[in-house]
C-alpha cells in the first residue's frame, strides 16, 4: 500500500520543493531588505515615549527617485522629557520641525532626528510635532525602492525589521505600536497609490496631481506601515459569510494592468483561504477595513498590515502573507528572539491550506519534505539567544524560523489535540494584554498549557473518550 503512493508523493515532494523554494524566497526578501542594518539595534533613545498617532503627508512621483512630506506625530512622555528622538535616515533632510506652531530646535546625525522641546513634558502627558522633511531615499537594499514594471515607474516600500527610518520619521523598535494612522498620498494623476487601512477618498488638485487618503485605526509597529504608488488596476472580491455573525468585508487588489487577467484568476482562492482562517483562529483581526494584495517588484511577499505587497499571487504566498494578518500583524513578535511566532505560524497556516485543500495524502508529503529540510543540516534551535537574535541569517532563517517552526507548531496540534489546539491559539490572539499588541514564545506557552489541562479536565463534558482522543492525535501525527 505505501508503494501504491510513491507516484504520488514524489509527485508532491517536487511540488513542495517549489513551496521550500517560496519560503526560502519570503526569507531571502526579508533577509535582503535588512542585511545592510545588520548593526543597527532598538534605539534606546527612542524608548521613553509611546506614539498614539501619526499623519503621513507625501508627495512621490514613482519615476523620480525622491520623496518629500510633513509627519505629524503625537506621542506620550513615559517619563520627564525635554527632547523627543525619532529614527530617520540621514539622507532624508529635515527643513523644519512644529509643536503648536511653533518652531522647535532640532538636530540630525547618525540617523536620528532629536527634537528640543521648548516646554518638557511631565510622565504621562502627550504632545504632537510635525516634522517637514525631503530627500532622495537612501534604500537598505529594499527598503524603498524605485523600479519599473512593463515600462511603468513603481515606488513601493518594505520596512521590516529597520528600513522605516529610511523613508519616514518614526520609532522602530518591538515594545510600542502607533495606534491609529493616516495617509495622505500626492501623487501624479495617472497613478494609484496604496497604503494600510481604508480609502477614505481622492481629491484631484489643479496641477495634474491627486491626494490619495487612507486610515489605519488599528495599532501598528513602524515595520509593518507600507505605501505604494503605481498604475493599479484595482480588482475587488468579498470575503464574509453575509451574516450577522459573519458580515461581508472587503479584499482589495491592487494589480499590474499587463497581468491582470492572470492575476484575478489566481486571485479567486483568496476568500476561501480567509473563510478557512477565520473558521479555525476568529475574525480577520482588521475586519472593519479591508484585506488585499498590492504587486509590487521584491523577492517573495510581506505582510503589510491589511494589504500584503505580493511578487506573484500564488495560493501558498497568498496562505502565508495572509496567515500573517493574525500571526504577526495582531499579535506580533515581541522580540526578533520570538521571530518563528510570526514566521513559523505563517508556514503553518500555507500548510493547513493544503490540508484542507488538497487532502491528507499532500498534506503528509509536505510535511515529509519540510521535516527533510529542517533535518538537512545539523543543529540549528528555533528560539534565538539574544546574540542570535542580531544576526539576520538567524532572524530569517528559511530552515528554522519558517519551516522548523511550521513544524513545531504541527507537534503541537498533534499533542494538544484538535480542540485544545484551536482554543488555545485562539485564546492567545484575543487575550487583552496581547492582541494588538506584541506576545513572547512563554505567552503562547502558557495559553496552549492553559487549554490543554482545561481539556483533559473536561472529556466527560465535552464528549471525548480516550479512544477518540488517541484518534485524534494520530490523524495529527508529524509522520
Amino acid at each position: 500500500m505505501t508503494y501504491r503512493f510513491l507516484p504520488l508523493v514524489a509527485l508532491w515532494t517536487s511540488l513542495t520543493f517549489a513551496q521550500h523554494d517560496l519560503n526560502q524566497s519570503i526569507a531571502e526578501a526579508e533577509m535582503k531588505a535588512s542585511a545592510a542594518l545588520s548593526e543597527f539595534a532598538i534605539n534606546p533613545n527612542t524608548l521613553n515615549y509611546n506614539l498614539t498617532y501619526c499623519k503621513l503627508e507625501l508627495t512621490i512621483n514613482p519615476g523620480i527617485e525622491f520623496i518629500s512630506g510633513k509627519v505629524t506625530s503625537t506621542f506620550t512622555a513615559l517619563e520627564p522629557m525635554s527632547s523627543v528622538t525619532f529614527d530617520l535616515n540621514d539622507a532624508l533632510t529635515v527643513s523644519s520641525v512644529k509643536r503648536n506652531n511653533v518652531n522647535q530646535a532640532f538636530s540630525q546625525a547618525n540617523d536620528e532626528l532629536v527634537i528640543n522641546l521648548t516646554s518638557p513634558l511631565t510622565a504621562g502627558s502627550s504632545a504632537t510635532v510635525e516634522i517637514t522633511y525631503s530627500g532622495e531615499p537612501e534604500s537598505n537594499m529594499g527598503s524603498i525602492e524605485f523600479s519599473s514594471h512593463a515600462g511603468t515607474p513603481i515606488m513601493w516600500t518594505l520596512s521590516e525589521p529597520f528600513g522605516a527610518r529610511d523613508w519616514w520619521p518614526c520609532k522602530q523598535d518591538l515594545n510600542d505600536k502607533i495606534d491609529s494612522i493616516d495617509f495622505f498620498i500626492t501623487t501624479p494623476m495617472p497613478y494609484t497609490p496604496v497604503a494600510n487601512g481604508l480609502l477614505q477618498g481622492v481629491v484631484t488638485n489643479p496641477n495634474f496631481s491627486k491626494t490619495t487618503h487612507y486610515k489605519h485605526n488599528y495599532p501598528i509597529p513602524a515595520y509593518l506601515v507600507a505605501i505604494a504608488v503605481t498604475n493599479y488596476q484595482i480588482f475587488n472580491q468579498q470575503a464574509g459569510a453575509g451574516t450577522p455573525e459573519s458580515p461581508h468585508f472587503p479584499i482589495v487588489n491592487y494589480l499590474y494592468p499587463e497581468n491582470a487577467a492572470i492575476s484575478q484568476n489566481q486571485l479567486a482562492v483568496t476568500p476561501a483561504i480567509m473563510a478557512l482562517f477565520e473558521e479555525k483562529f476568529g475574525p480577520y483581526p482588521f475586519r472593519t477595513e479591508k484585506y488585499g494584495h498590492a504587486q509590487f517588484g521584491g523577492g517573495g511577499g510581506m505582510e503589510h498590515t491589511t494589504v500584503s505587497f505580493m511578487t506573484n499571487f500564488s495560493r501558498s504566498l497568498i496562505a502565508h502573507e495572509m496567515g500573517h494578518q493574525w500571526f504577526g500583524n495582531k499579535v506580533t513578535c515581541g522580540s526578533w528572539q520570538d521571530i518563528w511566532l510570526n514566521e513559523g505560524f505563517a508556514t503553518y497556516l500555507d500548510a493547513m491550506v493544503v490540508e484542507e485543500f488538497d487532502g491528507p495524502a499532500q498534506f503528509q508529503a509536505l510535511r515529509a519534505a519540510l521535516s527533510a529540510n529542517i533535518t538537512s543540516l545539523p543543529g540549528g534551535n528555533l528560539y534565538l539567544t539574544p546574540a542570535q537574535a542580531l544576526n539576520f541569517n538567524n532572524i530569517f532563517s528559511s530552515r528554522l524560523s519558517y519551516n522548523k517552526g511550521g513544524m513545531v507548531v504541527h507537534m503541537l496540534r498533534y499533542k494538544l489535540g484538535d480542540e485544545a489546539f484551536f482554543a488555545g491559539l485562539q485564546s492567545y490572539l484575543n487575550d487583552p494584554l496581547l492582541a494588538y499588541n506584541y506576545a513572547t514564545t512563554p505567552q503562547l506557552q502558557e495559553h496552549l498549557r492553559r487549554h490543554r489541562a482545561w481539556i483533559w479536565k473536561n472529556f466527560s463534558r465535552i464528549g471525548f473518550t480516550s479512544r477518540a482522543t488517541r484518534r485524534m492525535r494520530l490523524s495529527h501525527r508529524i509522520s
